[in-house]
């Protein structure tokens, strides 16, 4: 029965997928074109980074709303450490996924440590970063341009970019982590029902701290996507990135009450929210209209997602996990 429920959500969202890209298809004709699905297969390796990262915190019953700031702050460091610091194009990598880490790690400590909501921390989190790349490269863009170009340019003869290979190499090995590992299972199982998850020897903190800390080092590794594809850093990017990233993950399957996700699933999402993006584009919509359009998208998302929780006998309201409360489906007050 699992199987087959899965394979109907494959099935699922390649309709809809195979429907934008058909439905565009028809109101504009450039879009049926190598170069269009070039185009966006070169556009999402930092959406689909973030996104892999945002499943791993959904899972756990987390949500992390600081995604856009912290990969701003990853990529303003990373922009200054080497033009102005002049490092190894290496060390200035590392360097980007370090600072990633550590935001998703402080993120992860202090929910776990003090229980804090993550509603809370992360939008903090949210603020202080965006502070601090305003700081780091007092509030201008810094233009890196072939230092970083050549990992946005598609390879020669396959038309997809390196930043497209790498995002596809980590959507597999997020995906072998939640199916395989003992981590990825600890964490469906500290989502899907902390506490029975603690009866059976589980310690929920240090999945939950792993989580965030690795969600962290993807917005890192997704800052570098951004800056290569952009040609420089703006500590103004990723602005509304949280949305895009729940959005895609939640179009996914992945239940925003936690315990239920698929990072290939989540995949398909950034892809759909890429191609209606893209064909809005194409045929004239203004930005008005395409955030419209996206907005109603996340919407549709969430009720589906709230009919699947219902589906499954947990009809526990959002905002109770938001705030971090845990609710006794027994009980009419949260404990």
């Amino acid at each position: 029965m699992r199987n087959a429920s899965w394979i109907r959500d494959y099935v699922a969202l390649a309709v809809i997928l195979a429907g934008l890209i058909l439905l565009f298809g028809a109101l504009s004709g450039r879009f049926l074109t190598p170069a269009t699905f070039g185009a966006i297969a070169n556009r999402i390796p930092t959406l689909t980074l973030v996104a892999t990262g945002m499943t791993l915190v959904l899972i756990i019953g987390g949500i992390d709303l600081s995604v856009g700031s912290v990969l701003a702050l990853a990529g303003a460091v990373l922009g200054v450490a080497l033009t102005d610091w002049q490092w190894p194009f290496f060390a200035c990598v590392a360097l980007a996924v370090l600072v990633g880490l550590s935001a998703g790690a402080a993120n992860g400590l202090i929910i776990v440590g003090a229980r804090v909501p993550p509603f809370i921390v992360t939008l903090g989190m949210l603020e202080i970063a965006r502070g601090l790349a305003y700081l780091t490269t007092n509030s201008q863009t810094k233009y890196l341009g072939a230092a970083v170009e050549g990992l946005a340019r598609p390879i020669t003869g396959l038309g997809l970019s390196y930043a497209f290979v790498l995002a596809l190499l980590v959507v597999v090995a997020a995906q072998v982590l939640l199916n395989c590992l003992v981590l990825g299972r600890r964490m469906v199982a500290v989502g899907a029902n902390e506490q029975a998850a603690r009866l059976a020897g589980v310690d929920p903190r240090p999945v939950k701290f792993t989580g965030y800390a690795l969600a962290g080092a993807l917005v890192g590794l997704g800052a570098l996507c951004n800056v290569a594809r952009l040609g420089a850093s703006d500590p103004n990017a990723g602005v509304g990135l949280e949305l895009s990233a729940i959005a895609a993950a939640v179009i996914g399957g992945t239940s925003l009450m936690g315990g239920r996700g698929s990072v290939i699933k989540t995949f398909f999402g950034v892809l759909i929210i890429a191609t209606l993006e893209a064909g809005l584009a194409q045929v004239g919509a203004s930005e008005p209209v395409k955030r419209l359009v996206t907005g109603l998208v996340i919407i549709i998302a969430v009720v589906a997602d709230a009919w699947r929780q219902r589906a499954a006998g947990k009809s526990f309201p959002l905002f109770a996990r938001l705030l971090g409360k845990t609710i006794n489906p027994n009980s009419n007050h949260p404990r």
